[in-house]
């Protein structure tokens, strides 16, 4: 049986996971913001929006050099000072009166989201492997979905009661930090095995996770950037709005603790098929509700999908990394995610200017729905093929 290779402390665990609960949704904490930004910046809605992924694009561009930094510097020290300038860049929102200001402060807030992304997943990845690596994945993926379920709430209730409060909610970060200084030490990297050395040789296949990731986490990002737009037309306001885009994040961590045991009986190709076509479905049903009630049915199908391809994907990497390159190899897939974020807003505007929001979303589920479905018969023939030679 696989045990921890370093056996770290549950405490420096609990620590580590906590510090993931700040990363994949911290953008959107200001989304039940953003019709309120709107007005009092009296500016185009997709303008405002930068406010909210000017952060993914400054992780998408800041992560690789996270990523040499913490396999130069170390994990330790990328993880404590991207903490320390969480707390500070994103709490810096509820003071400063100007958008460009604002974005700035929103651009150093991505700095430090990419750092704690980075330094989280590499530490995980040298702390375990086998089985036990694959289900803390998982754990830190439900981490980061629960991040969404308890913050993005809480952010629409502070911003009933005035749209610059949810920025105070990135002061949690300083909590996690002294525990962090006090409990997590730098780990002693155990040598990559031969099967798994030379992550050049293995560039295709890491290149391709890098793309699948943006693809699946631009469509994902439609419901912190599009949603508040299409519950308006449900007479919604920002509260609700904060539950119902929290829907996705919630079946998010039923989707990552999932992972563990699905990992066990599937290749990791069918539970990126099984993600993308939850997605895909999910998307879908958002796009043809006629109701705020099958609104968050969509976005619970898709969440599981979201919660299932983030920690197979991370594991992928893991695995075909080698150890003095894996900080460098994981900070691409954070990349790719947070590219696909900043990216979504843009991607789907002329969409959203020709056939509306709802039109939209249904149709990126069809698309998501069909390519999973197509990927999946072209497999099963592959394998058929393999098995006939």
């Amino acid at each position: 049986m696989t045990t921890a290779r370093h056996a770290p402390p549950r405490v420096a665990q609990a620590t580590l996971l906590a510090a993931a609960t700040l990363t994949i949704m911290a953008a959107a904490i200001i989304a039940p913001s953003l019709p309120a930004m709107t007005e009092v910046f009296d500016t185009a809605d997709v303008l405002v929006r930068l406010a909210l992924t000017v952060t993914s694009l400054a992780i998408a561009i800041s992560a690789p050099l996270s990523g040499t930094v913490a396999d130069r510097v170390g994990r330790r020290p990328l993880l404590i000072g991207s903490l320390a300038l969480y707390a500070v860049a994103g709490t810096a929102g509820y003071f400063v009166s100007g958008l460009a200001v604002l974005l700035a402060t929103r651009a150093l807030l991505g700095v430090a989201v990419g750092g704690i992304m980075t330094a989280v997943s590499a530490l995980i990845t040298d702390w375990f492997d086998g089985p036990r690596r694959a289900s803390f994945l998982g754990m830190q993926q439900a981490a980061a979905s629960l991040g969404g379920v308890v913050f993005l709430p809480l952010a629409g209730v502070l911003a009933d009661l005035d749209w610059k409060l949810p920025f105070w909610i990135y002061a949690v970060s300083a909590l996690i930090l002294p525990f962090a200084v006090l409990t997590i030490g730098e780990p002693a990297r155990a040598a990559t095995p031969a099967a798994a050395t030379g992550a050049s040789r293995n560039s295709r296949r890491i290149n391709g996770i890098y793309v699948l990731a943006l693809v699946v986490t631009l469509a994902f990002y439609m419901a912190p950037t599009q949603l508040p737009f299409l519950l308006t037309d449900f007479h919604v306001g920002p509260s609700v709005t904060g539950i119902v885009v929290a829907g996705s994040t919630l079946t998010g961590i039923v989707g990552a603790l999932a992972f563990p045991v699905l990992r066990s009986r599937l290749a990791p190709t069918a539970i990126t098929i099984t993600s993308i076509g939850l997605l895909g479905l999910g998307w879908l049903v958002i796009g043809t509700a006629g109701s705020v009630a099958l609104i968050v049915a969509g976005l619970l199908v898709g969440g599981i999908g979201v919660g299932l391809v983030v920690p197979n994907l991370n594991l992928r990497l893991a695995d075909l990394a080698a150890a003095e390159r894996r900080g460098q190899v994981l900070s691409g897939l954070v990349t790719g995610i947070f590219l696909g974020q900043f990216l979504s807003p843009l991607a789907v505007q002329p969409l959203i200017q020709t056939i509306g929001v709802a039109d939209t979303f249904a149709l990126s589920g069809v698309a998501m729905t069909v390519g999973a479905a197509l990927t999946a018969l072209f497999t099963l023939h592959r394998n058929k093929n393999r098995k006939v030679a």
